[in-house]
């Protein structure tokens, strides 16, 4: 089997995130400057066999022009170039919607001290892990 890589797109930090080889459950990976996203890619996609991407999309499922944010078309961008890059592997978009706010919640329920929370970029992994944990609930068991 192979495993899916999830990614929390942002502006300056992107969070990362992987399965397991049976596709079963997501772990937050690491936190790496957008600037330097491909290097982190490409190093976890060689690692172990990659079944696709997961990428977080704000209201993924709405076609409305008006549901656009900031973000929105950075992420339209990076699909189609891991398309380009990687085009036997699929690419899909899950709804992100509240990640940020579940993640810090998570943090806070598995103990994790506050200084340990408040490190830039932990936040991200952990909604990565979150958006591709959301893909895995899809897919036919």
């Amino acid at each position: 089997m192979a495993r899916w890589i999830g990614i929390d797109y942002g502006k300056v930090r992107t969070g990362i995130a992987f399965t397991d080889a049976n596709a079963c459950m997501a772990f937050p990976h690491e936190t790496v400057l957008t600037d330097d996203i491909w290097k982190a890619l490409e190093s976890l996609a060689k690692a172990e066999p990659c079944a696709g991407f997961v990428l977080g999309m704000p209201d993924a499922w709405s076609n409305r022009l008006d549901a656009e944010t900031d973000s929105t078309q950075a992420i339209r961008t990076l699909q189609a170039d891991l398309l380009k890059k990687w085009p036997h592997w699929p690419v899909h978009l899950v709804d992100e919607s509240f990640t940020s706010r579940e993640a810090r919640f998570s943090m806070v329920q598995s103990g994790m001290k506050k200084k340990k929370r408040e490190v830039k970029g932990a936040m991200d992994r952990v909604a990565a892990a979150l958006i591709l944990q959301r893909f895995l609930e899809t897919l036919p068991r």
